[in-house]
């Protein structure tokens, strides 16, 4: 199975992610990562969805589906080109001051931040690639990770063009 990463802008009204979600259920489709929140425009969101599927004509069907749903504006397929991040916060046991040392060093090494020390942990924080994002976590794995929380996908297409372009926007109503 590939992952695709799907953009899809909706309406910003309550009720829209459970719609989507639920169709993604009733399908028996997984979504591997999800990530929602406010565009630039209040009245819209974006919703990133990544999802894993065998065949280019199940994400054309998803697509479809997705297309019925009346509060969604656009849906655009992200390439493997398109800037993709996610988040991590770890929680590390780590009590001596070896053991923090080497981690301020591995965490200095992938641009990450410790934003919590106390006498017995620390919490990093990162943000990145997947691929980033897990080389850093078999690095830290060995200082015990006591908690880990990992954000959904965001990605946003390269170059010039926008998924809230207002003039593509207007010139689709006067049609």
């Amino acid at each position: 199975m590939k992952n695709h990463t799907l953009s899809v802008l909706v309406e910003n009204k309550p009720g829209v992610l459970a719609r989507i979600s639920g169709l993604f259920a009733r399908r028996g489709y997984n979504i591997e990562s999800l990530a929602v929140g406010p565009t630039e425009r209040a009245e819209l969101s974006r919703i990133t969805i990544q999802v894993a599927v065998d065949s280019q004509q199940v994400l054309e069907q998803i697509t479809k589906q997705l297309n019925k749903l009346v509060e969604v504006l656009k849906i655009v397929e992200l390439d493997s080109t398109a800037v993709q991040r996610e988040l991590v916060l770890v929680k590390l046991r780590v009590a001596d001051a070896a053991a923090r040392s080497g981690v301020i060093e591995i965490v200095q090494l992938f641009r990450g931040n410790i934003v919590d020390v106390h006498a017995d942990s620390l919490v990093v924080e990162a943000t990145g690639s997947p691929e980033k994002l897990n080389a850093l976590l078999e690095m830290l794995n060995p200082y015990g990770v006591r908690e880990l929380v990992q954000s959904g996908m965001v990605a946003v297409a390269r170059g010039s063009r926008s998924l809230t372009d207002r003039k593509a926007d207007r010139a689709r109503q006067a049609s």
